[in-house]
Parts: structure tokens; C-alpha cells; sequence
């Protein structure tokens, strides 16, 4: 493996896992404040408008990550790629090279 197949490899992946680690703090903090603000709601209409919206919140937001990821892992080599050229190319000038 190249060295710029392993960093766009290395770049890919921890994308990834900040991806998801959004998405399951999105879904803790939906679920955490449902909990907490339940008898706040002044009727059970009320409760079931609120957990539909944080429902839906949840359902596009997982969704939109997900096709995020999906195109990230298509276009991986060119955007990851792009990326790790101009990185070099910042180095290089702060180094003075």
C-alpha cells in the first residue's frame, strides 16, 4: 500500500467514526431531553407532537450522515486526495521549503 493510499485509508476511516460519533450523540442527546422535559409537556398531544419532531429530526439527520458517508467512500481517492496535497503543500511553506 502507498503512503498516500494509507493516509487517504487513515483519513477515510476517522471520518467515519466522527460521523457516527455524531449521530449516536445526536441520538442520546434527542432521547436524553425527551426524558428530562416528559412532564413538562402540558398534554399527551403535546408528548406525541414532540416525540414525532424529535423523531423526525433523528430519521433525516441519521439519514443525511449516512449519505454523507456513502459519497465520502465514492469520491474517496479525489477529495481525501485533494486534501492531503494541500496539507503537504502548507507544511512545506511553513517550513519554508
Amino acid at each position: 500500500m502507498s503512503d498516500l493510499t494509507r493516509r487517504i485509508t487513515a483519513m477515510h476511516r476517522r471520518d467515519i467514526i466522527v460521523a457516527w460519533a455524531f449521530v449516536v450523540g445526536l441520538w442520546f442527546a434527542i432521547i436524553f431531553v425527551a426524558i428530562a422535559t416528559w412532564s413538562l409537556a402540558p398534554s399527551s398531544t403535546a408528548r406525541i407532537v414532540l416525540l414525532i419532531g424529535g423523531s423526525v429530526v433523528l430519521l433525516f439527520n441519521t439519514a443525511a450522515i449516512l449519505a454523507m458517508l456513502r459519497h465520502y467512500r465514492e469520491d474517496r481517492d479525489f477529495m481525501y486526495g485533494l486534501d492531503i496535497k494541500f496539507l503537504d503543500a502548507a507544511r512545506a511553506k511553513q517550513r519554508g521549503v
